[in-house]
């Protein structure tokens, strides 16, 4: 089955067949198809510049050198790794319904994924936070303590917006959290968050609360409990007042917090615990960052860096 024939939108194209297949049969989406088909046309005619005439012709050294091209595109390795899938997906099909010989792509390898380290907020920046909500107004109070029990515990949002009343023991410093896959930790919290969660019960609770009742510990200013999106919505209004530039989402406290604890010795382990990773693998992608600030604080400040 050449390459030229391949191409035909007639009804005995292995490519016509493949791309029914995926829409009909596995129920692809629109957008899918419409990628699987437009990766497998530039690979045909990458073979067609070769001049390589029937896809049986195509070695491991053919797919390593179209994949060379992609790179020398400048594609990211998302992509590039969405194409050799695209194209695997199809020669697996071809092999199935037409022999035709498949080793190539299956015995190609993903791109390695890029390593993007998370971002987080310097000390001076978090300050900056803090002091937008410094009023003793029932807004402020609550926006405070917030802040305040996410920077302490590192917890997640959906975390946060699920701690009830009775998880709080203010006293000792201690917060019940239910994590991922319902298992339940109890997280540390220090006197800063102690006395904003202090301060936000007694004077700012029962006021946004009006006549509601339930148990939910933070609440919107309709005294509803709030929701991830609300707690988004109150981060990015003090990220607008403290006159941060860049995009803010809430996971940058939780990494804020691994990383501050790791920059000043805290150990592996405890982090981990802290943040409810099952696995330390999750965790060690703070070391990264805190390697990176210190390598661009070596060469910002040596003499002879």
């Amino acid at each position: 089955m050449g390459v030229k024939h391949l191409q035909q939108k007639g009804p005995g194209s292995v490519l016509d067949e493949y791309i029914s297949y995926i829409r009909l049969e596995k129920n692809y989406s629109s957008r899918t198809v419409l990628e699987y088909s437009n990766d497998i046309q530039e690979f045909l005619a990458f073979l067609s510049q070769e001049g390589i005439a029937d896809l049986n012709d195509v070695e491991y050294p053919e797919a390593r050198l179209y994949i060379t091209t992609l790179y020398d595109k400048g594609l990211a390795r998302k992509t590039i790794s969405r194409k050799i899938s695209s194209i695997r997906s199809f020669y697996k099909f071809g092999n199935a319904r037409f022999g035709i010989n498949d080793n190539a792509f299956r015995l190609l390898h993903h791109p390695k994924k890029e390593e993007r380290l998370p971002a987080f907020f310097y000390e001076k920046e978090l300050e900056s936070l803090f002091e937008t909500c410094e009023g003793g107004d029932p807004k402020s109070l609550r926006n405070h303590a917030l802040l305040e029990l996410l920077y302490a515990t590192g917890i997640r949002v959906s975390e946060l917006t699920s701690i009830e009343l009775g998880d709080i023991d203010n006293s000792l410093g201690i917060v019940k959290v239910m994590g991922k896959g319902r298992k339940e930790r109890y997280v540390p919290f220090g006197s800063f968050a102690q006395d904003a969660l202090e301060s936000y019960l007694e004077k700012s609770r029962p006021i946004l609360m009006k006549k509601k009742s339930h148990q939910s510990l933070f609440v919107n200013l309709r005294g509803d409990p709030i929701t991830d999106r609300g707690v988004r919505h109150v981060l990015n209004a003090m990220m607008e007042e403290a006159s941060i530039h860049g995009k803010i989402y809430p996971h940058m406290i939780r990494h804020s917090f691994a990383t501050h604890l790791l920059s000043n010795g805290a150990d592996m382990r405890t982090v981990q615990e802290l943040l409810g990773h099952s696995h330390l693998s999750s965790t060690q992608v703070y070391t990264h960052i805190t390697k990176e600030h210190l390598r661009k604080t070596y060469m910002k400040t040596h003499p002879r860096a």
